[in-house]
């Protein structure tokens, strides 16, 4: 079983490992620019049987990553036990929940820790605040992870989000130690405010001390077309520690290890990322606002029994529609 050894103790092991490391604020641990974001590995996306999600995180890990993004709602607890059963060098892993009592977060860290087979975790997080209401209405939870941290069980306490306010409102919690927020080139979901703003937040909190590692660098999926670009963008922030992305096949992880190794992809490498079909994904929280029903110029999109429904011979996964979903539904897989 792997065993979470002093913060900052990884070091790189084999000679090909290439991928950039850095300190994820001032919590201690050294982690790979790169971060496996295992959401689309498992039930909620693309479903993968545990053998070949888990044989994925071990490619990435081959590859020289070391920090994992997953979550209690996830599924993806399986997954990650068996990647990590033979693995011998130090990997991070973060999750969160959803949870606002202290019973309940103490609960989901202890079931992770059973789950994962960890003996803590490298980061867990209040997952998806939306505001410094929800923030508050939070706090019994965000207790209990101090206190977590304080036992040994998590090394470090962190919340997520697709708000401006929250990361404002992170940079002047002393007792928050990561924030992850959404950013991308386009903004693509960020809920109050614009890409810039977004920044800012972002400078502000990691000024103040905070690790800071992105999600939606590819804004779920609907920049892929320009790959390139949105890496780009986010690799040149300072501010990012680490970014979160997932990957669905070996080609992607050989893909994403070498863009952000600052290595040259190989023309093939490229050519299978693009050719792998993709899809339109609603989620279960879809409310049926119908926002993205309007904004659809193919007619793929329409509101049925008060959900998102698409009709994938009309839709030409342009992502337009991700644009106008307040709560971040709609992805491409």
């Amino acid at each position: 079983m792997l065993r979470a050894v002093r913060p900052g103790a990884f070091h790189r092991q084999e000679a090909d490992e290439q991928v950039e490391y850095r300190e994820l604020g001032r919590t201690g641990l050294r982690v790979s620019r790169l971060c496996f974001g295992a959401l689309t590995i498992g039930p909620l996306q693309a479903c993968l049987s545990v053998a070949d999600g888990a044989a994925l995180i071990r490619a990435a890990l081959e590859r020289g990553v070391n920090f994992i993004d997953t979550a209690e709602s996830y599924g993806t607890y399986p997954y990650i036990r068996a990647a990590l059963a033979d693995i011998r060098k130090e990997v991070w892993v973060a999750s969160k929940s959803y949870a606002y009592t202290e019973e309940m977060m103490r609960r989901n860290v202890e079931d992770g820790l059973r789950a994962t087979g960890l003996e803590r975790f490298g980061v867990f997080m209040l997952h998806e605040q939306e505001s410094r209401l929800t923030l508050a209405g939070h706090r019994p939870a965000l207790d209990y992870l101090v206190a977590a941290k304080a036992s040994g069980k998590i090394c470090a306490v962190g919340v997520s989000t697709h708000a401006v306010e929250v990361v404002e409102a992170v940079a002047e919690m002393p007792e928050v130690d990561v924030v992850h927020p959404i950013i991308n080139y386009r903004g693509i979901g960020i809920l109050d405010g614009t890409r810039d703003d977004m920044l800012r937040a972002i400078a502000k909190a990691k000024a103040a001390g905070k690790g800071v590692y992105g999600m939606k660098a590819l804004g779920g999926g609907n920049l892929l077309g320009s790959a390139p670009e949105a890496f780009a963008f986010v690799l040149s922030n300072p501010d990012l520690d680490a970014v979160a992305v997932g990957m669905q096949s070996v080609a992607e992880v050989i893909l994403n290890t070498a863009l952000f190794s600052g290595e040259p992809v190989p023309a093939p490498t490229w050519e299978q990322v693009r050719q792998a079909p993709r899809r339109l994904h609603i989620e279960s929280w879809c409310v049926g606002c119908g926002a993205c029903a309007a904004r659809c110029q193919q007619g793929a999109l329409t509101v049925v029994d008060g959900r998102a429904t698409v009709d994938p011979e009309r839709c030409v996964l342009c992502g337009y529609c991700s644009a106008v979903c307040r709560d971040f539904c709609i992805k491409v897989i």
